[in-house]
């Protein structure tokens, strides 16, 4: 009896509370209307794209965390999952600015 119990309660630990789920989707819900509003208000420039890649990337961030159950993985394991994506998006950004001044060179000196 006492191993049935010891593995019901087990059982049980494995499973999160339905508030979670609702929570992140009414999170989820939140941040898509403010993208939406992002476009209704006709937010433009820098600052628009900010935001709408901002909001994604949250979304994107609360996906990941609960319903791909990162949040409850091994520090370790979290790391080989992000760290890569997030190298990534470094590199990508300096190689956009060394772009841009080698755009902004050219067109100053030919």
């Amino acid at each position: 009896m006492d191993t049935h119990a010891s593995n019901q309660s087990h059982a049980e630990g494995q499973q999160h509370p339905i508030r979670l789920y609702i929570t992140v989707w009414i999170w989820l819900f939140i941040l898509s209307v403010g993208s939406y509003m992002v476009d209704i208000l006709h937010v433009q420039g820098y600052l628009r794209w900010g935001l709408v890649a901002t909001l994604m990337m949250l979304k994107a961030g609360l996906i990941v965390a609960v319903f791909m159950h990162v949040a409850w993985e091994r520090l370790a394991l979290t790391y080989v999952i992000l760290v890569p994506p997030l190298l990534l998006m470094v590199f990508v950004a300096i190689m956009a600015l060394e772009g841009s001044y080698t755009e902004w060179m050219r067109l100053i000196f030919m």
